[in-house]
């Protein structure tokens, strides 16, 4: 598409590589380190892990209505896939142990009531970048800044979209957690509330408001400390 708004309609590798070339001298997007092994191996378990855990739902809503040998054969299957889980969450934990790194990163994550182990391991797989970036910058990786839509005399609601979904996934299950039982988000997300916020506004907010808190406590190293709300 950048080639064709420049007029450039034909295509070959020099091409390509000049109007890349172009895009960066003058986007200047900013340059992210290439995850190692190690971190893709970990990121590729911690998936594995939602894949069987989804599967394992899907099979238990198949349950309803079944004669008994169609049950008898989803339990089965069940039951391996339980034990398949079992062996990938062990793998997941080895891999932590080992890693002083994100064994530190785990003990700070879970100091903040509504984010578990499933979690912790995710953000420290699926979003490396927390605590290296600023919270706008977080705030658009992951998809929970909302965004404008206007044009001209126009002016549309303010919506979350795009950003890393397996992360906001995750995010969203903490908040419902933290609404209920962390102090600093309930308070946050009560006062919403009480301005006439849709609980789902509100929860995108707190969404927004946990992943910044969660970006600064790794950026400065600390544990859990409830800061102030204005």
């Amino acid at each position: 598409m950048q080639a064709k708004a420049t007029g450039q309609l034909a295509k070959t590798d020099a091409i390509d590589a000049k109007m890349l070339a172009h895009f960066a001298d003058a986007i200047r997007p900013q340059v992210r380190e290439i995850s190692d092994e190690r971190s893709r191996q970990l990121d590729e378990l911690v998936q594995r892990r939602r894949q069987l855990s989804d599967m394992i739902t899907a099979e238990k809503n198949r349950l309803r209505n079944k004669t008994t040998s169609v049950q008898s054969d989803i339990n089965e299957h069940i039951e391996w896939l339980e034990k398949r889980l079992k062996e990938i969450e062990s793998q997941i934990h080895e891999a932590i142990a080992i890693d002083e790194n994100w064994k530190h990163k785990m003990k700070l994550l879970t100091t903040v009531t509504g984010v578990g182990e499933v979690v912790a391991i995710t953000l420290i797989a699926s979003l490396p970048e927390l605590g290296e970036l600023s919270h706008k910058s977080i705030s658009y990786l992951v998809g929970v800044a909302p965004l404008n839509r206007d044009s001209g005399k126009f002016h549309g609601k303010r919506r979350i979209w795009g950003g890393r979904a397996k992360v906001r996934s995750v995010l969203y299950m903490a908040t419902l957690v933290a609404v209920r039982f962390n102090p600093v988000i309930k308070a946050f997300y009560e006062r919403l509330l009480q301005k006439g916020k849709l609980k789902k506004v509100a929860l995108t907010a707190c969404m927004h408001k946990l992943l910044i808190f969660l970006n600064a406590m790794m950026k400065n190293n600390q544990a859990w400390q409830p800061p102030i709300l204005n």
